[in-house]
């Protein structure tokens, strides 16, 4: 019994070190692409797709909260 809970942490942690150096070149991917995104706001994109969302709805998403952020930091510089 003891050996087959070793062979379950041991396929855990390649799982886990696999999710990590898939990340990592997502996140790589991303900085060659200049997206912008962080390695959290990558993860959250990257769950998101996985349940089914649309990557392009959420591209769009993501552009449109840009543009409202800097309608919003250009707004408030302006009455500054």
């Amino acid at each position: 019994m003891a050996s087959s809970s070793g062979a379950g942490a041991a396929a855990a942690a390649a799982n886990l070190n696999a999710v990590r150096e898939t990340m990592d070149v997502l996140l790589e991917i991303s900085r060659i692409l200049n997206t912008g995104l962080d390695m959290e706001t990558l993860s959250i994109c990257v769950r998101l797709c996985e349940q089914g969302i649309n990557p392009e709805a959420l591209s769009s998403v993501i552009k449109e909260l840009r543009k409202a952020t800097e309608a919003l930091k250009a707004a408030e510089n302006a009455t500054s």
